[in-house]
């Protein structure tokens, strides 16, 4: 016996895993890696150097960057994918402990009461005590009473013949490395909302402040026109289209104020506040931060190494392959080890006498007959889970690489656009120039002074609005190449 244990020990320990051994993820995006450069990275701004991950710094808002942070310390998703880790910790754990045997102590105490059917002629006689011990029994007209002391320890173990347990742990370990991956991921989004509600919440401020100053103008150009209305000069009419247009334009003021609430009220949540709380913070009236003049965007490759939401997918991967392994192990014979040691007799201080030691081992092996098509189908949903999760990492490599590219595109764009708005506003700023002369010098009005200014405020409010979405595109950049994330001060275990 002794011997045959040795030999299925030693069967366990050099036994291989069943099922296929994890090879890496499939190759994807192989074109884009090789060619070494964005397709759409062709702004002369963009450049290949090293990415920043701290990227949020380089907009130069120190109100900005203290958001971010406070975002990346307090949020609830934060809390969350961190909540995950610890779970999915937890489950390695568990999965590495059933690797190894079991030990249990017991203690117990027996009194029992049974009627007078003859226990006597079983225990060695009325009132004493059997050869065996362990009970100690006393008669009566009605019955037999007896006690019993014990005290022990249960083992039991259960070899990994077919590496079906060692194969769950690698999938517990995949699935570890995947919430670190989320965090990541979280991060990543996180500091991306954070500074794209800050950059709209500037925006807003700085279109309400022009919008609030066309207003003025076009007041002053409604009195003037009344006046002249008054004199003969002018008709009902001309007063009632500018009218219409100062209602217009104070109409766009009114929602401007409740975007300016909402976008507080939003900075306030995402850095784990009370909407409201972050109102006296942000008071006042500050410029749009902007990007810097030259952007690093690296390489596809470092591209897809980097992205938390690619690592996920790919973890996923290999623990779906892991699955396929534990899945098959679990359909081949498996054996079991139980014992049992333990101390008694029909005293107390019986528990304490080695000479009272019983002892007991129990192997068990067990293996499949007839399951009618359980296991096949187990190993066959297995395999599913992993082809999904191969078209799913694919999936992933392909989408990061277009959104990298999307946003790349869409940066260059608005660059462009920005530079013939600004064009267009030094025009609108010289025509106000040259028609101030003229109203200097007596030949224009000075409603036609006014209209000009107007018609350049509106110029400088493209020009504010492209300026914003110029660094709302930065930011997707940054969140299109992965960057925002940091290495958890905690590693995984391993």
């Amino acid at each position: 016996m002794r011997r045959a244990t040795i030999l299925l020990l030693s069967a366990s320990v050099a036994a291989c895993s069943t099922g296929p051994d994890y090879a890496g993820p499939p190759e994807v995006g192989s074109t884009a890696t090789a060619r070494g450069t964005f397709v759409r990275a062709g702004d002369p701004a963009l450049n290949t150097g090293a990415a920043v991950a701290r990227w949020w710094e380089t907009l130069g808002d120190p109100v900005l960057t203290g958001l971010v942070d406070d975002a990346l310390s307090q949020s609830p998703d934060i809390s969350i994918a961190q909540a995950r880790i610890r779970e999915a910790r937890a489950k390695l754990q568990q999965g590495r402990a059933q690797l190894l045997p079991t030990l249990a102590g017991t203690g117990m105490f027996v009194h029992a009461r049974l009627p007078g059917t003859g226990l006597g002629s079983l225990t060695g006689g009325s009132g004493g005590e059997g050869q065996g011990g362990g009970a100690q029994q006393d008669e009566s007209s009605d019955g037999s009473s007896l006690n019993f002391y014990n005290i022990g320890a249960n083992v039991s173990w259960e070899p990994d013949l077919f590496g079906g347990r060692r194969r769950e742990v690698e999938a517990a370990q995949a699935n570890l490395d995947q919430r670190f991956a989320e965090l990541a991921d979280a991060q990543v989004s996180l500091s991306a909302q954070v500074a794209q509600s800050y950059v709209n919440l500037r925006d807003v401020e700085e279109r309400a402040r022009l919008n609030a100053r066309s207003s003025e103008l076009q007041r002053r150009s409604l009195e003037l026109m009344r006046q002249r209305l008054a004199a003969g000069t002018a008709s009902r009419l001309q007063v009632q289209r500018l009218e219409t247009e100062l209602a217009s334009t104070d109409a766009q003021n009114i929602p401007l104020d409740a975007q300016i609430a909402l976008y507080r009220d939003a900075l306030a949540v995402l850095t784990g506040r009370t909407p409201g709380e972050l109102d006296a913070q942000l008071a006042g009236v500050a410029p749009v931060p902007l990007p810097p003049a030259a952007v690093p965007i690296g390489d596809p490759a470092t591209l897809l190494s980097r992205r938390p939401d690619v690592r996920t997918a790919e973890r996923a991967l290999a623990a779906g392959t892991a699955q396929i392994g534990a899945a098959k192990a679990r359909a081949l014979p498996g054996i079991k080890f139980s014992g049992i040691l333990g101390l008694g007799g029909t005293e107390p201080g019986d528990v304490l006498d080695p000479g009272n030691l019983a002892a007991l081992l129990m192997p068990q092996l067990s293996f499949p007959v007839i399951d009618f098509g359980r296991s096949r189908g187990a190993v066959q949903e297995a395999e599913a889970q992993r082809d999904a999760a191969e078209g799913q990492y694919r999936k992933a490599v392909l989408s990061a690489l277009q959104d990298a590219e999307d946003s790349l595109a869409r940066f260059g764009a608005t660059r462009r656009q920005l530079a013939q708005l600004i064009q267009a506003e030094r025009s609108a700023a010289g025509a106000a120039r040259l028609n101030r002369q003229r109203f200097e010098a007596g030949t224009s009005t000075l409603i036609d002074q006014l209209d000009i200014e107007r018609q350049q405020l509106s110029s400088s409010i493209a020009v504010a609005q492209a300026k914003a979405q110029l660094t709302i595109d930065y930011i997707a950049i940054q969140k299109a190449l992965g960057l925002g994330w940091s290495e958890p001060a905690e590693p995984a275990t391993r």
